[in-house]
Formats: structure tokens, C-alpha cells, sequence
């Protein structure tokens, strides 16, 4: 890992979701939505070096053992890889509104019918307002208090995540993914 840069706020006791995508991004090099392979190993080294500078020795001294433990335990899919979904279970993320909208628009036909609604002005993109009034009724769902500043950061951090092309909206084809 020489010469990389460590990964921004690793060692924050929690994440708010701008800095989850940062850590996101640090670890998924590839951008391919998954922490596998070489980015795994990295992440997991990171990790443990977080651990010990805050104090926290696990009692095995074995990386590989640690490793397979960490992976049986988060993995849900058991796919050897990390998503989104798993690391937003890892690292303590501000009100894990990632798995809150992760989880409004689980299936395709549920995200259809949110992008319809959301989509207000029929363009076929949702543009930032939408957006922001797409989470601002996921919050409200899910039970999770806000305020203004914390929508717009939170509209800001997905703008950041899907908007591939950066025009400042989001396709059909970047929300899908």
C-alpha cells in the first residue's frame, strides 16, 4: 500500500453520508460497485490498522483468519465481495440513509414506480429538486429526523454516487445501476 493515500475517515466513529461515499470510493478503485480482490485486502488492512490505533486488538494474530472471520460475518451474500449495502453494515453511517433508499427501491418495479413519481416534470431524469423531494419523503418513511442542511447533503452524496455523465441529474440508465 505504499504510496497510497489512507482512506478519508476510517477512523471517525461515525460516517455522515458524504464521508461513507468517500470511504466507498477510496476502496471500490475499480468503481465496478464492489470491494473485491486487492481493494478487499487493502480495506481490511486499513480496518485493522484503525482498530488497533483506537485500542481495539483482536486476539487472533493470524491476517488470513481475520479476514475469513470478517468476510463470514459481513458477506451477507457470501459472493467474497463487499457492496454498498454490506459496508453501510461495517462502517457506522450517519442515519444509514444509504440502506434506507437502498431499500425503498429494492425491487425494479418498486424503482419504476418511485421514479415515475419522483420524475414530476416527465423529462426522464430526476433533477435535483426531485430528488431532494424523493428523500425527503424516504426520511419521513423511515422515521429519520432532518433538517435542510442534511437533505441537501444527503441529495448532494447521491447526485455524487449515480450522476455518471455530471450534468446534475439522474438518468434512468445511472439509477438503475
Amino acid at each position: 500500500m505504499a504510496g497510497q493515500q489512507p482512506a478519508p475517515h476510517l477512523h471517525l466513529a461515525e460516517l455522515t453520508a458524504s464521508q461513507f461515499l468517500d470511504v466507498w470510493k477510496h476502496f471500490d478503485a475499480d468503481g465496478n460497485g464492489y470491494i473485491e480482490g486487492k481493494e478487499l485486502e487493502n480495506f481490511f488492512q486499513e480496518l485493522e490498522s484503525a482498530r488497533k490505533g483506537a485500542g481495539v486488538d483482536s486476539k487472533k494474530d493470524n491476517f488470513g483468519e481475520k479476514m475469513k472471520e470478517f468476510m463470514h460475518k459481513y458477506d451477507k451474500n457470501a459472493d467474497g465481495k463487499i457492496e454498498m449495502a454490506e459496508l453501510a453494515q461495517i462502517l457506522p453511517t450517519e442515519e444509514n440513509f444509504l440502506l434506507c433508499f437502498r431499500q425503498h427501491v429494492g425491487s425494479s418495479s418498486e424503482f419504476m414506480e418511485a421514479w415515475r413519481k419522483y420524475d414530476t416534470d416527465r423529462s426522464g431524469y430526476i433533477e435535483a429538486n426531485e430528488l431532494k423531494g424523493f428523500l425527503s419523503d424516504l426520511l419521513k418513511k423511515a422515521n429519520r429526523p432532518y433538517d435542510e442542511p442534511k437533505l441537501q447533503e444527503y441529495t448532494q452524496t447521491i447526485l455524487r454516487m449515480f450522476d455518471m455523465n455530471g450534468d446534475g441529474k439522474l438518468g434512468l440508465s445511472e439509477m438503475s445501476r
